[in-house]
């Protein structure tokens, strides 16, 4: 059973992405004093009482975009609102009834489906009694809460558990996440669109049109993939407003969350220097990558596809295992190969190799290049382990970790992605010493005492009791 939708509106500043979060019990939509903050429809999933249902936040209604995107921002608006069984009108306690929210309402009440008149920022009882005049709106008692200081959400819950479709089970999880990210206008939401096969995020020439990291759930063959939008970045020393600073964190954040990254390139223009940083932000992470180069219908006749592998590998040295796809996200030209090629490398990160075979590669390692000796000391390593998948974490056991140099250890990864079903994705390698070998070993339980270990002893000389001989020396455990 799909499960049911609940659709947050309202005008703008009324604390609909406050409400959004609170209900998702997590801080996922940006929250910002500037009118407009939310563009796209951000959604979630919400369990509670047993029960699951998706909440849908979306931008102010009757705003005027600054960036004339007032159109887009309606259309995204007129979506949840279709696809909602219920709606949760957001008004603003302290600004009192607006001319706005009386045109809001006629326009909810010719839909036809069941409102949940919300009046938020009741941060005391006495506002409470305020939200009474909501009331000339047609739409019932108001429900008075606060997401600042936590009243009414048991309320607002019951009631719409009231309304709503009974659904008590989870719907299915994610069989891959992916992070979409690049610089700004390189194509990430049309690509999102082009997955969903649905206008689900607003597409547009104005650079920074996406601001939040935007969860897109969709279905491929029976399996349930997340698409993260994630905002265009920039440099850092360009970002001025608290909108983009937020927007940046969201991005790295996205990184963090997902299973692979696909980072998009523009093939009309050349690598910049945010994409290094961007990429950099990956690494760190240990994050199965793909290169995307998009807009590829606008110069394959122009620019030879090598051209573009030999700048992307000579501009990135470091991830010359990172496999490279060409696409056009407009077209959809290649872009279900793209998610198959994604598949694969999530599940090479989770490969686990087995002890013996990965010694086995270690010593035909060691026995091709040895380690140069550093501090008059040689380096050794006594034997490696694989402690974890996603991504591969190869622990190695050595004399002295110092002892070994980037440029050895870069030539142990190079040699285990060629001879371990790594091919394409990061190893995370942990050197480990013995000193640390001794901190991260197990507590060993006392040894029990037996005839064949006796406790050392020490001599000592008690004090007789009154009417006592002297005593002599006797012996006592130590």
């Amino acid at each position: 059973m799909a499960l049911p939708k609940v659709a947050i509106v309202g005008r703008p500043n009324v604390g609909k992405s406050s409400l959004f979060n609170w209900l998702a019990g997590r801080q996922i939509a940006i929250v910002d004093p500037t009118a407009g903050t939310t563009r796209d429809r951000l959604t979630t999933i919400v369990e509670t009482s047993g029960r699951y249902f998706e909440i849908c936040d979306t931008a102010g209604w009757g705003i005027e975009d600054r960036d004339r995107l007032t159109e887009h921002l309606e259309r995204q608006i007129d979506y949840a609102l279709q696809e909602a069984d219920v709606l949760l009108f957001v008004v603003d306690v302290r600004d009192g009834l607006m001319p706005l929210d009386r045109q809001l309402a006629e326009k909810l009440r010719r839909i036809g489906k069941p409102i949940l008149l919300v009046a938020n920022k009741c941060d005391t009882r006495p506002l409470d009694y305020q939200a009474g005049e909501f009331t000339q709106l047609g739409l019932g008692e108001p429900i008075c809460v606060s997401t600042q200081q936590n009243r009414g959400k048991e309320t607002l819950l019951h009631r719409l558990l009231e309304l709503l479709p009974a659904v008590t089970q989870a719907p299915p999880s994610e069989a891959l996440k992916l992070a979409i990210v690049g610089r700004r206008n390189v194509g990430k939401s049309t690509l999102i669109n082009t997955l969903a096969q649905e206008e689900r995020v607003i597409v547009s020439e104005v650079a920074g049109t996406t601001r939040d990291s935007v969860d897109v759930r969709f279905e491929l063959d029976g399996k349930v993939f997340l698409a993260i939008d994630t905002a265009g970045l920039r440099k850092r020393r360009s970002i001025q407003e608290s909108i983009e600073f937020y927007s940046l964190k969201r991005s790295e954040r996205a990184i963090r969350r997902a299973d692979v990254v696909l980072h998009l390139f523009d093939a009309t223009d050349a690598v910049s220097r945010v994409d290094k940083q961007l990429a950099q932000m990956v690494v760190e992470e240990y994050k199965p990558t793909i290169f995307v180069v998009n807009k590829w219908d606008l110069v394959q006749q122009l620019i030879p596809t090598d051209n573009w592998i030999q700048h992307l590998q000579q501009t990135f040295p470091a991830l010359d295992y990172v496999p490279i796809v060409f696409i056009s996200a407009k077209t959809g030209k290649n872009v279900r190969g793209l998610l198959d090629l994604a598949e694969t490398l999530h599940k090479q990160a989770g490969h686990r190799v087995a002890t013996s075979e990965l010694n086995r590669v270690l010593t035909w390692a060691l026995e091709r290049q040895s380690p140069p000796i550093r501090q008059n000391q040689t380096p050794r390593i006594y034997y490696a382990t694989q402690v974890a998948v996603h991504p591969p974490t190869i622990v190695l056991m050595v004399n002295r970790k110092e002892l070994f140099d980037p440029p050895y250890l870069r030539y142990l990864l190079k040699v285990f992605r060629e001879q371990l079903p790594y091919k394409e994705v990061p190893i995370r390698l942990i050197l480990r010493d013995k000193e640390e070998q001794r901190r991260h070993k197990p507590a060993e339980p006392a040894p029990v005492e037996t005839t064949a270990v006796l406790p050392r002893r020490a001599k000592a000389r008690t004090r007789a009791k009154p009417g006592e001989e002297p005593a002599s020396d006797v012996w006592r455990d130590v």
